[in-house]
């Protein structure tokens, strides 16, 4: 959780985005707040088939302020049911991020399988941590009479965002939590929930170090699907200097000895989950069925967050995301995959195959929309001439978000430039570098109305933005520069509720 940067509140929608008002930007399958502001996604967790989705919430504002925990649930990750707000602020302080876990062998005394929130207050410059607890699936709270449970140790400034699970033999183990301090993360064990002692450190040198650290998260995953060949992935947020600009989630890979994480590579190595403006404070949903580990981000940038068209909600989260581990000559690399259930919301679609895109701009006459999955695999080989390729996507009079391929410098980028509203006084390219694989260049588009997700090379690499175009403005094209390229498969899919 941020204290968020100063913000103008100069920006104003276009005329159109504004005469639209929520139709433009809620988007149909991202997860929003059925009013005013929010943030961070906190309080991931998995429990009698539903997926909890708690979040930073200011219920009274359409920016930051006094913070709360809303909260909402789902059986498919899709559709969701908002229910009351969980946790308000008290004498402790407001409500900032954290984590929930199931109690399975009651070890606080709450009650057998009691879902236990762990989150840090704020108030008069103490950031201290506290908990709340629920026997009834999260419909009620009761906070926990000895909070905080850590309080603010002396001399520090930033101690926040605790995310905890359990480590170990099911009966024999220990709770493990995880703190963002500074530019470190410090760990915590606890046998209860309630006594906690400091355990190990992490940080010092490592990583990005643009801004202060934020809502850790720390996972084990099986790297190419060996289930003998684990490695622990450490989630970091970056509050600033991320590759688009702004905030960001770099992660490390390495292990963890129940006391600690102990890096796998040079303290200089810098990891990043996502290379789009707008992914920030990613978290995943402990005790997800079948140890799958799905994730989301807030789906937006503390260094206009507050600016982004609104009228009576503001802030959504990212699409829900499969996570994976695959080796390569880099190591073990991070792989996102949009979560199989979108696959309810596909309309009929269209498939074009071994085509070639000629020099010029060439739109699909019969796939429009604000709502697209678009699947496409270029050529890179020696018929491709062309300097750049790619697709323009939510096109109209003047507007597009191009998403290309850089065939002689081997990079992807994406640029927003002229997508419509700009939140920010000026948006680069964004550019990442991307050898192709079996000389093609695979891309997987999610477009749901204010927001373009790419997942490209298998979701190797990920960039995540929001774009705010006229609601007229819903074409999409094909384009080739200075040559020709193959298009050697195209799926396009409109995405729905389906009645």
């Amino acid at each position: 959780m941020t204290v968020p940067f100063p913000s103008d509140g100069s920006k104003l929608p276009s005329a159109e985005i504004a005469a639209a008002g929520d139709a433009a930007t809620r988007p149909l399958f991202h997860f929003t707040p059925p009013t005013s502001w929010l943030n961070d996604p906190n309080g991931l967790v998995y429990y009698a088939g539903e997926y909890h989705l708690f979040y930073q919430y200011h219920p009274h504002s359409l920016v930051w302020g006094p913070m709360y925990w809303g909260h909402a649930v789902s059986r498919d990750l899709l559709s969701w049911e908002h229910l009351p707000i969980a946790l308000e602020p008290d004498d402790l302080g407001m409500i900032f991020s954290g984590s929930a876990v199931i109690d399975w062998h009651n070890t606080a005394g709450f009650g057998a399988e009691a879902i236990v929130a762990i989150f840090t207050q704020f108030a008069d410059g103490q950031q201290v941590q506290s908990l709340a607890f629920s026997t009834d699936r999260g419909r009620s709270w009761t906070k926990y009479a000895g909070n905080p449970v850590i309080p603010m140790p002396a001399g520090q400034i930033d101690f926040r965002d605790p995310k905890v699970f359990w480590h170990g033999d099911p009966h024999a183990g220990r709770w493990v939590m995880l703190l963002a301090v500074g530019q470190e993360i410090w760990f915590y064990t606890s046998p209860d929930l309630k006594s906690w002692t400091k355990s190990g450190e992490f940080g010092a040198g490592f990583g990005s170090r643009g801004g202060v650290w934020e809502t850790p998260d720390l996972f084990a995953l099986p790297v190419d699907n060996n289930p003998n060949n684990l490695r622990w992935m450490l989630i970091v947020s970056v509050q600033d200097q991320a590759p688009a600009g702004g905030s960001g989630v770099q992660y490390f890979v390495g292990d963890f000895d129940g006391s600690t994480f102990i890096p796998g590579e040079a303290p200089e190595t810098v990891r990043w989950a996502d290379y789009g403006g707008d992914f920030y404070a990613a978290q995943s949903w402990s005790d997800a069925p079948d140890g799958r580990r799905v994730w989301l981000a807030w789906m937006n940038n503390w260094r206009y967050g507050a600016n982004i068209p609104a009228t009576s909600w503001r802030g959504a989260m990212s699409v829900p995301r499969d996570l994976a581990l695959v080796s390569d000559d880099h190591g073990a690399v991070l792989v996102q995959q949009p979560i199989g259930e979108l696959a309810q919301l596909r309309g009929i679609g269209h498939e074009w195959s071994a085509a070639q895109v000629q020099p010029g701009t060439q739109r699909l006459a019969h796939m429009r929309g604000d709502t697209l999955e678009v699947q496409a695999t270029f050529a890179v080989d020696h018929t491709t001439t062309a300097r750049t390729f790619g697709l323009r996507v939510r096109t109209g009079a003047a507007e597009a978000t191009v998403i290309g391929y850089d065939a002689e410098q081997r990079a992807l980028f994406v640029d927003r430039n002229t997508a419509g509203h700009k939140a920010t006084a000026s948006d680069t390219p964004q550019i990442v570098p991307l050898q192709p694989r079996a000389e093609e260049i695979s891309l997987h588009l999610l477009v749901d109305r204010a927001s373009v997700e790419v997942f490209a090379d298998g979701g190797r690499v990920v960039l995540t933005n929001q774009i705010f175009p006229a609601p007229s403005s819903t074409d999409l094209e094909l384009f080739a520069e200075d040559g020709i390229v193959t298009l050697k498969q195209l799926n396009v899919h409109p995405l729905r509720r389906q009645s």
